[in-house]
């Protein structure tokens, strides 16, 4: 495979390209769901192609197939240098300073304790089944639906750069929600394993089904939650809910491609723009955002991108302030960087690469901190747990996100649980209302599986790390007038 990638390079210079890389790809997924006490679906795919990217006079080109072979190699090859060429004809070129990277070669595969594709269909619907037995055994739990999927993918890269690289990650989740409904409404509570790129000794980790009683119990009781109050109140946030409020206030701010206007059809711009580089106040000096494409597990862990640059660690916000972007070797000299932080990545071999999320989180405070001793130190305020629904404008500035449950937080003290609680806030107040992030020891790596972007759309993964985290002041129950 790494020869055939070599062969469309060669064929794709042959032709006039300056650059060219090619990615051979097999990618395979399963899902499997239930409902109630049946199996409602299975699915298993397999797929494998090749991409080529040819870059001509600063334009770009890019062509695939289905057929791995030499003759199918140089015929997307061809194809991807003629769209270049056609590209480079329109004026203007884009003919933006390409960034040099130095060959790579190597392997790299995600720890795998237990392939998951090799673990049996029954296995995997008896622990679904089993869950969905132990939530609606819960009185008041009148219906579980519960899913796994997994993802493998096996990729192999060359560029005309040198590189010629390797790489095998496998992603593993598993989630349910149990739904309890009375005489007027219906509430439901999730739980899940949170996508990490592992195999499935990660499902048997985790007390899915030791959950199960506790997961129900509380769908029933969110029946019966107060009413979301309306005004000001100080916000306790989980990782499960803060981290999709991160990934889409500061993950999509920070692409730069985004910043630069270059991709907005899907998700729109950014307010973060370049000219506040080094200055813009993004949050409190308590935000600490890190990228790090060598978090053990991470989803965009996968040894290099799809321009071959390694991994890598870095902050896009320095203590409250916006110090850097994700970049590619296209966009990153536009912010003066002699080198791509490598977050250029493809979903498929189908797919052009752009860039991507990195596994991009919160650092965990400083000094200890419980979640515990957060909440005793909060007088009147809301805690939440678990994703909800999320709407965030154009320039990823102004935004509402809920959650899946809510509990009212008294005088130090966890209390009644709330129903449909919204937060409404402008991005830079939102952070800077940062007051307090819990330490390493609570610091939870939580995946996305499906963020979407590009047109044609694509659907990439990634990890957000945090801690539980307080935020001062936060607008709740209702929109601004």
């Amino acid at each position: 495979m790494k020869d055939l990638c070599r062969h469309a390079v060669d064929a794709a210079r042959t032709r006039g390209a300056e650059y060219a890389d090619a990615r051979v790809v097999r990618l395979r997924t399963q899902s499997l769901a239930a409902e109630d006490r049946r199996v409602a679906g299975i699915s298993d795919s397999e797929s494998i192609g090749i991409g080529v990217r040819a870059r001509v006079r600063g334009a770009w080109g890019f062509a695939a197939g289905a057929e791995v072979s030499r003759a199918e190699a140089e015929r997307v090859a061809a194809r991807a240098v003629e769209i270049a060429e056609a590209s480079a004809r329109l004026p203007p070129a884009q003919a933006t300073p390409w960034a040099s990277e130095p060959g790579h070669e190597g392997l790299f595969q995600t720890p795998v304790g237990k392939d998951p594709f090799r673990v049996t269909l029954e296995t995997k619907i008896e622990l679904l089944l089993a869950i969905n037995a132990a939530t609606l055994a819960v009185r008041g739990v009148t219906k579980c639906h519960s899913g796994m999927w997994f993802r493998r993918e096996h990729r192999f890269l060359a560029t005309s750069d040198g590189t010629a690289i390797e790489s095998d990650t496998c992603t593993s989740t598993a989630q349910y929600r149990a739904t309890a409904v009375d005489a007027t409404t219906a509430k439901s509570r999730y739980f899940e394993a949170y996508p990490l790129a592992a195999g499935y000794e990660h499902i048997e980790n985790t007390p899915l089904l030791a959950e199960a009683q506790r997961v129900g119990e509380e769908a029933v009781a969110k029946l019966k939650g107060r009413p979301c109050p309306v005004g000001t109140k100080d916000l306790v946030l989980h990782p499960s809910n803060l981290h999709l409020t991160l990934h889409e206030s500061v993950g999509h701010a920070t692409e730069l491609d985004r910043v630069l206007g270059m991709e907005e059809s899907l998700a729109g711009s950014s307010f973060a723009t370049t000219d506040q580089l080094g200055s813009l106040r993004y949050g409190s000096a308590l935000m600490n955002i890190v990228c790090d494409n060598t978090l053990p597990n991470g989803l965009a862990t996968r040894g290099w991108d799809d321009e071959g640059v390694p991994g890598q660690k870095w902050h896009v916000v320095r203590n409250g302030v916006l110090v850097d972007y994700q970049t590619s070797r296209q966009v990153c000299r536009a912010i003066g960087a002699d080198r791509s932080h490598g977050s250029c990545r493809a979903d498929s071999w189908r797919s052009v690469p752009i860039i991507r999320q990195s596994n991009i989180g919160l650092a965990p405070g400083e000094q200890p901190l419980t979640p515990d001793e957060l909440i005793a130190d909060t007088r009147d305020g809301i805690y939440i747990d678990g994703r909800g629904s999320f709407s965030i404008d154009q320039k990823r500035l102004n935004f509402q996100f809920g959650g899946d449950c809510f509990w009212e937080i008294k005088n130090g003290r966890k209390g009644a649980i709330l129903k449909d609680v919204t937060y409404q806030a402008i991005t830079p107040r939102f952070w800077g209302a940062l007051d307090a992030v819990c330490d390493e020891r609570f610091w939870i790596p939580c995946g996305t599986t499906n963020c979407g972007k590009g047109d044609p759309g694509q659907a990439a993964q990634m990890t957000h790390g945090t801690a539980t985290a307080r935020f001062r002041q936060i607008r709740v129950g209702a929109t601004q007038p």
